[in-house]
């Protein structure tokens, strides 16, 4: 099975990129890479010559990663690959997740493939991959199977899709059609993805053993940086599904003041 590994990446995660690579480099075998750079200017540093590297830059709105990741997945379908591994660049592949998402996609090819993901401290800086198994803690909002098993996701259970680490065969993407172009900037566009494949019948399935490691970052939460972004992604997603997404983050902004809900619509508050 020809496997694709795609990866969006700015300069802002540079680091995070590159320690993605030296793991990738331990736990990969024959796979077709696909970097894709969403700043504005294309990267000054050039990856291994086997890897292609795509510019996409931002719309009038933000960072388009749902369209990098598309055009990430047609240019590795268009290079033979059989499965797409998607990892988000501040995501290590762990020892197994490259023959646990393949034995998955055996067993399951017509499904959206998710696999648990660890959330590593500030103190923790792993640099090979061997490194990985004594810090695995998967995130407990999400099912964690053992090792080699699969289980098909609820109908309530999409919502918990991430895409941090996803895999799913090129005829599966086709059913999907990838994810909509109308999110740019911050949030909503993973939960749509996930409704777009339950909406047309696509299952999900949770893949035991298939562990990515979230590289640390600062974070705020509520995400006040990306208040605009959730608002804006936000309604388009209400357009298109008849709810709101990011709940809990949305009454938080209310809960500080912030925005206030008119109607149907939550808006800022002068």
């Amino acid at each position: 099975m020809k496997t694709a590994v795609l990866t969006v990446a700015s300069s802002a995660r540079l680091e995070h990129l590159q320690r993605q690579r030296r793991v990738l480099a331990e736990v990969a075998d024959d796979i077709v890479r696909v970097e894709v750079w969403l700043d504005e200017t294309p990267p000054t540093e050039t990856p291994d010559a086997d890897t292609l590297t795509l510019h996409v830059p931002p719309g009038p709105r933000g960072l388009r990663v749902g369209e990098g990741r598309n055009r990430a997945a047609v240019a590795a379908v268009e290079a033979g690959a059989d499965l797409l591994i998607f990892l988000d660049v501040d995501c290590l592949p762990g020892t197994d997740l490259l023959p646990a998402y393949r034995a998955a996609a055996e067993r399951h090819p017509g499904a959206v493939l998710s696999g648990p993901v660890t959330y590593l401290r500030s103190v923790q800086r792993p640099e090979t991959a061997s490194d990985l198994p004594f810090l695995t803690r998967p995130h407990p909002a999400r099912p964690a199977l053992a090792p080699g098993s699969t289980r098909r996701a609820s109908v309530d259970e999409y919502d918990l899709f991430w895409s941090l680490s996803f895999a799913v065969t090129p005829s599966t993407w086709g059913r999907v059609g990838g994810f909509h172009s109308g999110y740019e900037g911050y949030g909503a566009e993973d939960t749509d993805l996930a409704w777009t494949a339950r909406a047309n019948g696509v299952d999900m399935v949770w893949v035991g053993g298939a562990d990515a490691y979230h590289q640390w970052h600062p974070v705020s939460s509520p995400p006040w940086q990306h208040l605009d972004d959730i608002l804006r992604n936000g309604a388009t997603f209400h357009r298109r599904w008849g709810v709101w997404p990011m709940g809990g983050w949305l009454e938080a902004f209310a809960a500080a003041g912030a925005i206030e809900r008119r109607g149907s619509d939550w808006v800022r508050v002068a």
